[in-house]
C-alpha cells in the first residue's frame, strides 16, 4: 500500500513540474542540470535502447515525434551495464565513450516539453541517467545535435531480459537500422 501512495505522488509530481516550466527549472537547477530554452522548442533526441521501439517510445510514454530517422553516435559503445528490474536479471542500455566504437540508434525531434516528459519515464534529474549533448550522424552522414542518456554503469556488463532485447531488436528492425547493428543486437544473450 505504502509503494503505491510513493508512485501516485510521484506521478503527481511529474504532471505537475511537466506542466509547469518555471517549477521544472527550479527542479533540474536543484539537480545540477539546466533547462534550457521554451517548451515549444524542438530538440533531437537519440534512442538507443528500447525508445527505438514505438510501442515503448509512443504508446507507452505518449511521445509524438515530428520527425525521425536512423543515426548513429562515432565514438561511443553500447553496453548492459546497469542494474535493472527486477533486480539482478535485468540491464538496461547504457552508452559509454568508446574510441572507435559506434552505437546505432533513431534520432526522434521532439518538443522540450516532450522531453521533460521523456526525462520524467527515465528518471531524469535524478541518480540514475543524465542528459548528454552529443554530435550525432544521420543515416545520409548529416550531423545532428542531440541528447542522449548515460549512466554510471558497472565495470561488467550484465544481461537484459528478452523483454527488453527483444524491443532493441524489433525497433531497430523497424527503423531501418544497418544489418550489421542488427547482428550486433541479436548476438545479445538475454537473462535467463
Amino acid at each position: 500500500m505504502r509503494i503505491d501512495w510513493r508512485r501516485r505522488a510521484l506521478r503527481l509530481w511529474v504532471m505537475l513540474a511537466t506542466r509547469s516550466w518555471r517549477l521544472s527549472r527550479w527542479r533540474y537547477r536543484r539537480h545540477g542540470l539546466e533547462l534550457a530554452g521554451r517548451p515549444a522548442d524542438r530538440v533531437w533526441y537519440f534512442a538507443y535502447g528500447a525508445n527505438m521501439h514505438d510501442g515503448a517510445f509512443r504508446e507507452r510514454r505518449g511521445m509524438r515525434p515530428s520527425a525521425w530517422r536512423a543515426g548513429r553516435l562515432q565514438g561511443w559503445r553500447l553496453r548492459f551495464n546497469l542494474e535493472g528490474r527486477p533486480k539482478g536479471r535485468a540491464a538496461p542500455a547504457n552508452i559509454e565513450p568508446c574510441a572507435g566504437a559506434e552505437v546505432w540508434g533513431v534520432l526522434y525531434e521532439i518538443s522540450r516539453r516532450d522531453m521533460l516528459r521523456l526525462d520524467a519515464s527515465e528518471g531524469v534529474p535524478g541518480r540514475r541517467y543524465r542528459p548528454a549533448w552529443i554530435e550525432a550522424e544521420d543515416a545520409q552522414g548529416g550531423s545532428v545535435t542531440a541528447v542522449a542518456y548515460v549512466a554510471e554503469g558497472a565495470a561488467e556488463d550484465g544481461r537484459p531480459s528478452l523483454r527488453y532485447i527483444t524491443l532493441l531488436r524489433e525497433g531497430a528492425r523497424a527503423h531501418g537500422l544497418p544489418a550489421h547493428w542488427l547482428e550486433r543486437l541479436d548476438a545479445v544473450e538475454p537473462a535467463g
